[in-house]
Protein backbone atom coordinates (compact mmCIF):
# COMPACT_ATOMS: atom_id res chain seq x y z
CA UNK A 1 0.00 0.00 0.00
CA UNK A 2 1.03 3.71 -0.44
CA UNK A 3 0.43 6.90 1.00
CA UNK A 4 -1.38 7.98 -1.83
CA UNK A 5 -4.29 5.11 -1.28
CA UNK A 6 -7.40 6.94 -0.30
CA UNK A 7 -8.95 6.50 3.21
CA UNK A 8 -11.72 4.67 4.14
CA UNK A 9 -13.89 4.14 6.88
CA UNK A 10 -15.64 1.82 8.62
CA UNK A 11 -19.04 3.04 10.52
CA UNK A 12 -20.95 1.09 13.52
CA UNK A 13 -24.76 2.04 13.35
CA UNK A 14 -27.77 0.90 15.08
CA UNK A 15 -31.42 0.98 13.05
CA UNK A 16 -29.21 3.44 10.81
CA UNK A 17 -28.09 5.67 13.74
CA UNK A 18 -24.13 6.47 14.00
CA UNK A 19 -22.41 5.09 17.03
CA UNK A 20 -18.70 4.92 16.06
CA UNK A 21 -16.71 5.65 12.80
CA UNK A 22 -13.08 4.45 12.32
CA UNK A 23 -10.98 5.99 9.48
CA UNK A 24 -8.80 3.96 8.00
CA UNK A 25 -5.20 4.75 6.31
CA UNK A 26 -2.38 3.18 4.91
CA UNK A 27 0.69 4.88 6.01
CA UNK A 28 3.71 6.14 4.29
CA UNK A 29 5.92 3.61 5.78
CA UNK A 30 5.16 0.26 4.69
CA UNK A 31 3.23 -2.64 6.69
CA UNK A 32 2.05 0.41 8.62
CA UNK A 33 -1.69 1.22 8.72
CA UNK A 34 -3.00 4.36 10.87
CA UNK A 35 -6.58 4.73 11.94
CA UNK A 36 -8.94 7.19 13.90
CA UNK A 37 -11.23 6.03 16.53
CA UNK A 38 -14.51 8.09 17.37
CA UNK A 39 -17.77 7.38 19.22
CA UNK A 40 -20.62 8.94 19.30
CA UNK A 41 -21.32 11.18 23.06
CA UNK A 42 -24.06 9.62 24.93
CA UNK A 43 -24.88 6.23 25.73
CA UNK A 44 -24.20 3.27 23.52
CA UNK A 45 -25.08 -0.17 22.70
CA UNK A 46 -22.95 -2.70 25.09
CA UNK A 47 -19.86 -4.17 22.65
CA UNK A 48 -20.25 -1.03 20.41
CA UNK A 49 -16.86 -0.03 20.78
CA UNK A 50 -15.44 -3.93 20.60
CA UNK A 51 -17.85 -4.04 17.29
CA UNK A 52 -15.22 -0.85 15.91
CA UNK A 53 -11.97 -2.02 16.58
CA UNK A 54 -12.99 -5.60 14.87
CA UNK A 55 -13.81 -3.76 12.11
CA UNK A 56 -11.07 -1.60 11.89
CA UNK A 57 -8.69 -4.82 12.15
CA UNK A 58 -10.97 -6.51 9.37
CA UNK A 59 -10.65 -4.08 7.14
CA UNK A 60 -9.02 -5.07 3.56
CA UNK A 61 -5.99 -2.52 4.19
CA UNK A 62 -5.33 -3.85 7.40
CA UNK A 63 -4.73 -7.14 6.09
CA UNK A 64 -1.40 -7.22 4.66
CA UNK A 65 0.27 -4.90 7.00
CA UNK A 66 2.42 -5.48 10.11
CA UNK A 67 1.42 -2.33 12.44
CA UNK A 68 -1.34 -0.72 13.43
CA UNK A 69 -0.95 2.87 14.89
CA UNK A 70 -4.73 3.90 16.19
CA UNK A 71 -6.06 6.93 17.84
CA UNK A 72 -8.94 7.33 20.45
CA UNK A 73 -10.16 8.99 23.44
CA UNK A 74 -7.35 8.81 26.23
CA UNK A 75 -10.71 7.28 28.68
CA UNK A 76 -11.59 4.53 26.47
CA UNK A 77 -10.48 1.20 27.83
CA UNK A 78 -13.21 -1.03 26.00
CA UNK A 79 -10.70 -0.27 22.62
CA UNK A 80 -7.64 -0.23 24.36
CA UNK A 81 -8.84 -4.13 25.73
CA UNK A 82 -10.28 -5.46 23.17
CA UNK A 83 -7.18 -4.42 20.81
CA UNK A 84 -4.89 -6.28 23.44
CA UNK A 85 -7.27 -9.31 22.56
CA UNK A 86 -6.78 -9.25 18.91
CA UNK A 87 -2.89 -7.79 18.71
CA UNK A 88 0.04 -8.41 19.45
CA UNK A 89 3.20 -6.39 21.49
CA UNK A 90 0.77 -3.50 22.20
CA UNK A 91 2.14 0.13 23.50
CA UNK A 92 0.50 3.52 24.27
CA UNK A 93 0.93 6.79 24.93
CA UNK A 94 -0.95 10.05 26.01
CA UNK A 95 -1.15 12.83 23.13
CA UNK A 96 -3.57 15.42 25.31
CA UNK A 97 -7.13 13.87 25.13
CA UNK A 98 -5.99 11.00 23.08
CA UNK A 99 -4.68 8.08 23.46
CA UNK A 100 -2.11 6.66 20.20
CA UNK A 101 -1.40 3.07 20.46
CA UNK A 102 0.77 0.69 18.56
CA UNK A 103 0.36 -2.54 17.97
CA UNK A 104 1.75 -5.61 15.96
CA UNK A 105 -1.08 -7.18 14.10
CA UNK A 106 -1.64 -11.10 14.56
CA UNK A 107 -1.10 -13.09 11.59
CA UNK A 108 -3.37 -15.90 11.05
Amino acid sequence: MTRSDVPSSVRVEDDGKLLAEADVCPDAEPGVVRSALHVEAGHLPPGTRTRLVDAVLEHPAVEGAEKLVASMPISDSEMLGRLRERTDELGTRAAGATKIVEARIEKP
